[in-house]
């Protein structure tokens, strides 16, 4: 890329020893003129910008800076290899004798943002009488309607665009409520700035906003992209880690909706030359970028790039917290996004091994009997080919906890749903803990009290009450408890674990921990000895 004013604004990994992370071509689209800026018209079709000759209506002047054609706009077919055939003039109605580039579509393919000069004829004769900048002449952003028969209309220019600078590189995130784009408008951090707009409802623009000093730096960033996950790319000369000129980096949304610090994409995406222009097929992981590196066709190309699969390794053992022994037949259970994907039974070496996608949340819950339940959250990096140690080291479950005055068995709670006393499936887990613990301990005499929350009268919910500790009783015994060893008591609602009395405005969720069974040690000295 030619680094002059007008020319920059038309607008995994061997990286520091990382594996790559992308495969990439050039294509045969190029030419040995300047070809960049590709934006996808929906899934088919790519629209690039050029300086190269093709014959047409309008004759095309050459600009002094490097002697080339004004760049214009060309449309082509994407191949399934990712090519881009039969290319032909985008438009003669948008492409004028000055520059044209870099265009954001909505996703109806019924709005358009695209870069051109704002050159108007009338206009400069009127500079030049007052005797200002007679070559005057800027990239800027206008906004236009495609049409059912694909011609263009209701051209405007952005509301922000001023003579005094430029804008260019627009990019929609996915909602199209925010236009990202690139400007020297007076006031930012260096020679060339990202910079946000709001679009509200009615289609009007708020002011807008520069991303601040952990995008923009004192020199050139350049070339937004904003992905569908809000994934921010773009290209800089000023970030840290750079390989070259221009480099493509990344930056994630955080917590706190800000902007994460940028990432350099490595090569084969980077090199010592000018980088810049990403752009991904919406839900994909494939695109384009454009490089005036070594060993293309001409001045700028346009490559065609992939990711990689990208997996990792999260491997480790389960152990005994107290004296650091391995746990076999331990389940380790693996979920991603909410949703259970792997499952083991630990050998004698006590140990897992998981691979998980890159850029991924995961969670991993691991279980064994007598032992309290250990739950470990985490998000895997983009780093291809990591391994990462996982270790588990679970505490041995207290098998009876107090309760106030009361020794109870220590399970999850038993809960039933409104003004009914039969088992959910969610019990019947809880139910099997009481069978093993009454069996480890045959002297055992045990109290299933049943609860109801304080909605309906006293002796209705007496009743529900003892129904509910039938239940749970008839269960247990059902499945070999001696019946002489447990026995039913209904409270109603005289036992209430909060303060959702009668009376008093409570969530359903907040009446529902009243709804419960409690397995109650009617003989504590047994445990003792």
């Amino acid at each position: 890329m030619k680094k002059i004013t007008l020319l920059v604004f038309l607008f995994s990994l061997n990286f520091f020893g990382q594996e790559e992370n992308y495969s990439v071509k050039n294509l045969d689209v190029n030419t040995e003129y300047s070809d960049f800026g590709t934006t996808y018209m929906g899934d088919s079709t790519v629209i690039y910008a050029s300086t190269k000759k093709i014959s047409r209506t309008i004759r095309k002047r050459v600009w002094r800076q490097n002697m080339q054609p004004y760049l214009e706009l060309y449309s082509g077919k994407v191949s399934s290899d990712g090519g881009i055939n039969d290319s032909e003039n985008f438009s003669d109605k948008i492409n004028t004798r000055y520059h044209e580039s870099n265009l954001a579509f909505t996703k109806d393919l019924k709005t358009v943002y695209f870069s051109a000069n704002n050159y108007n004829q009338e206009k400069k004769l009127k500079r030049a009488e007052e005797g200002k900048d007679k070559g005057w002449a800027l990239i800027q952003l206008y906004k236009g309607t495609v049409e059912d028969n694909g011609e263009w209309s209701n051209i405007t220019p952005m509301p922000f665009n001023n003579d005094n600078y430029q804008t260019g590189h627009p990019s929609l995130n996915d909602a199209e409520n925010k236009l990202y784009f690139t400007s020297d408008m007076i006031g930012g951090y260096g020679m060339t700035d990202i910079y946000v707009v709001n679009i509200n409802e009615d289609g009007t623009y708020e002011e807008p906003e520069n991303l601040g000093p952990k995008i923009n730096t004192e020199n050139r960033e350049m070339f937004p992209f904003i992905s569908k996950d809000n994934v921010l790319y773009f290209s800089s000369d000023g970030q840290e880690n750079t390989l070259g000129e221009l480099d493509i980096y990344r930056a994630k949304i955080g917590k706190d909706n800000k902007y994460l610090e940028p990432e350099n994409l490595g090569t084969p995406l980077n090199s010592a030359k000018d980088d810049f222009g990403i752009t991904y097929r919406s839900g994909k992981k494939i695109g384009y970028f454009s490089s005036n590196r070594d060993g293309g066709k001409g001045d700028d190309d346009i490559y065609y790039f992939e990711e990689l699969l990208c997996s990792q390794i999260f491997q480790g053992t389960v152990r005994d917290k107290k004296n650091n022994a391995l746990l076999p037949q331990s389940y380790v259970f693996l979920y991603k996004d909410g949703e259970k994907v792997e499952s083991l039974v630990l050998g004698n070496d006590a140990s897992f091994k998981f691979v998980v996608d890159c850029d991924s949340a995961y969670k991993v819950i691991v279980e064994k009997k007598y032992f309290a339940q250990e739950v470990k959250e985490f998000e895997t990096s983009d780093q291809r080919g990591l391994q990462v140690d996982l270790n588990f080291h679970l505490k041995i479950k207290e098998e009876f906890v107090e309760v106030g005055e009361k020794t109870v068995i220590n399970i999850n709670p038993i809960y039933f749903d409104l003004n009914k006393s039969n088992i959910r499936p969610d019990a019947l887990l809880e139910l099997i803990k009481v069978i093993n613990i009454m069996k480890k301990y045959p002297k055992l005499i045990i109290e299933g009290g049943s609860h109801t929350d304080s909605r309906a009268s006293h002796s209705y919910n007496e009743a529900l009450s003892l129904r509910r500790a039938n239940s749970t009783i008839d269960y247990i015994i059902r499945n070999g408890i001696d019946s002489n060893r447990i026995f039913a008591k209904g409270y109603g609602e005289l036992q209430l674990v909060n303060g959702c009395d009668k009376g008093v405005k409570c969530t359903e969720e907040e009446h529902q921990l009243n709804r419960r069974t409690e397995f109650v040690i009617k003989n504590p000295e047994i445990i003792k000895k």
